[in-house]
């Protein structure tokens, strides 16, 4: 009993707390949202929605077209429930190329809820970026804007080709690999994306592995199989003595 109320008490604590790692992170300051971020290199794709994934976290930039000036934002926890999304370099990029941050502009708001940050942007027909950590060689990011194009570009010399070692949900339009990144497609998302890629020496050392038990098996299968060959040789020659001495 006395362990029962000892392990609520713990959870309670950790819900009070605001555990980063399973609730959820606290609230996003706004050092935190207006932190230094660049994003000349991705606000213009062809895709409606366009990741850019990298070593420790990823960037995201949305088209939010015409008639858009809201986002709601989350992640998952470890029970798959919804959180805030713990972003950073928070930035809104006008139509006419004019990029500003939430303490630049006053229009330029974020509200955080139980479950989900609520961006709210100066005005339509504007794109969205920000940054999200990831760890590992995966990332998830829900449907935030359903019913059109994505992009995922992958961090240099991985690949998701392997699907032992890989999974890409939805199951991508295309793969291609374009100045040294594999870049996935979905022509239209209306659930999460979920990739998981393997660096190309992982294919090198699974490879080599994979060499290794292949060479192995075959020896042990030699093994046993002169073995069974010498207990038959044996039992041939135990029925020859017991014949000749009948």
């Amino acid at each position: 009993m006395r362990r029962a109320l000892a392990l609520c008490l713990l959870v309670l604590l950790t819900v009070s707390a605001g555990c980063t790692s399973l609730f959820g992170p606290g609230e996003v300051s706004d050092d935190q949202l207006n932190e230094n971020a660049t994003y000349d290199d991705v606000w213009q794709q062809d895709a409606q929605v366009y990741i850019d994934v990298r070593s420790n976290d990823y960037r995201a930039v949305y088209d939010l077209g015409e008639n858009r000036t809201t986002l709601q934002v989350f992640g998952r926890n470890a029970f798959g429930l919804e959180r805030p999304l713990d972003i950073s370099g928070l930035r809104y990029r006008f139509d006419n190329g004019t990029v500003v941050s939430t303490d630049q502009h006053a229009n330029f708001t974020v509200d955080q809820g139980r479950e989900q940050l609520r961006i709210t942007v100066p005005e339509a027909n504007g794109t969205l970026a920000f940054t999200a950590p990831k760890s590992g060689k995966s990332f998830g990011v829900p449907a935030f804007i359903e019913g059109v194009s994505y992009e995922a570009a992958l961090p240099p010399k991985t690949d998701v080709a392997v699907p032992l070692l890989s999974s890409v949900d939805p199951s991508p339009t295309r793969t291609t690999d374009e100045d040294g990144r594999i870049h996935i497609y979905w022509d239209s998302v209306s659930r999460d994306v979920s990739v998981r890629y393997y660096l190309d020496r992982d294919l090198l050392i699974f490879g080599a592995l994979a060499g290794i038990l292949t060479v192995a098996g075959i020896a042990g299968a030699l093994y046993y199989l002169r073995q069974i060959r010498e207990l038959e040789r044996r039992r041939e020659d135990v029925a020859l003595d017991v014949n000749r001495e009948e």
